[in-house]
């Protein structure tokens, strides 16, 4: 006899994690369990266990939540694990319609992610629709293949928001809103620090720098401010595939922990971090400004 056996459930975020654990273990006393999650993919894991249902649903679309309510004659217990923290308080960014380019992986995928997180509402473009897949079924993300090079796509992607609150790499479509926040992705490697063999590279970064306080002088009184962003070292896929691609990948990989202070690279993760606070409310009276996330490096 299951200490479950006969009961009914229903629980979300089912996929990983807890939820996932939760279903199996549910499932393994007996009772008849209906998994639900957003990402149908990932729910396929769980078929075949005896007593594990699978259905995707949104949990924060209503007519979805009813339509798995009235597919039960009743339900014994509802696991809610998909009111995650965001959910449950303010997010940051509720709300916020954000545009970014370069999305599909490193900083960028981590920034969409992480806006997404704290409520946004999250249009992640790149010119790489393969890669630009990984990000489809997140909640808050609709995806684009948008080559930012050409001025008619760019334009074309403008038009189809009726506002935009943050631009993270790209331009445009805030004057008439008179309202607006546009964050640069630069690097240390710029005018803030010299670094061998990598002067196209680090002028084209200062460039940047010089580019987002122009255009936080131009446009203050217009209500829109910009920043930009200076990692140092970031492992992210761009790197790995630099140091690959040398005649020594392994000694590259040495030279560049050499310089790292402390002992490590930064993270994609901590850079979106730094892209969440720049994008919300928090960062309301900061503008003209670059910041700096190297560990170190710099100093």
């Amino acid at each position: 006899m299951g200490r479950l056996d006969g009961k009914v459930i229903v629980l979300s975020d089912a996929t990983q994690g807890i939820g996932r654990a939760a279903a199996i273990a549910f499932a393994n006393e007996g009772a008849q369990v209906t998994a639900t999650d957003i990402n149908g993919e990932k729910l396929k894991k769980l078929e075949g266990i005896r007593g594990i249902r699978t259905k995707v649903v949104d949990v924060t679309k209503k007519e979805e939540v009813e339509a798995l309510a009235q597919e039960h004659a009743h339900v014994d217990v509802v696991f809610n694990v998909a009111v995650r923290r965001e959910r449950c308080i303010m997010g940051r960014l509720d709300g916020k319609v954000i545009v970014l380019s370069a999305a599909a992986q490193g900083i960028g995928r981590a920034a969409a992610i992480a806006f997404a997180n704290e409520g946004a509402q999250v249009t992640a473009t790149d010119i790489n629709g393969e890669k630009l897949k990984k990000l489809e079924g997140i909640r808050g993300i609709r995806t684009k293949v948008v080559d930012v090079t050409k001025k008619e796509e760019v334009e074309a992607l403008a038009q189809e928001h009726a506002h935009v609150d943050v631009v993270f790499n790209v331009a445009g479509c805030m004057l008439e809103k008179k309202s607006g926040n546009i964050i640069n992705m630069s690097s240390v490697a710029s005018s803030i620090k010299g670094v061998v063999n990598r002067f196209v590279y680090s002028t084209s970064k200062a460039a940047v720098i010089g580019l987002t306080k122009s255009i936080a002088a131009d446009f203050i009184e217009q209500g829109i401010r910009c920043n930009c962003i200076c990692p140092g070292t970031v492992d992210t896929p761009s790197l790995r595939d630099r140091i690959q691609a040398q005649p020594d990948p392994e000694k590259a990989y040495k030279d560049f922990m050499a310089r790292q202070k402390t002992g490590r690279m930064c993270t994609a993760e901590e850079v979106a971090h730094l892209c969440v606070y720049l994008a919300s409310d928090e960062s309301a009276y900061v503008t003209g400004t670059e910041h700096i996330i190297d560990g170190g490096w710099s100093l």
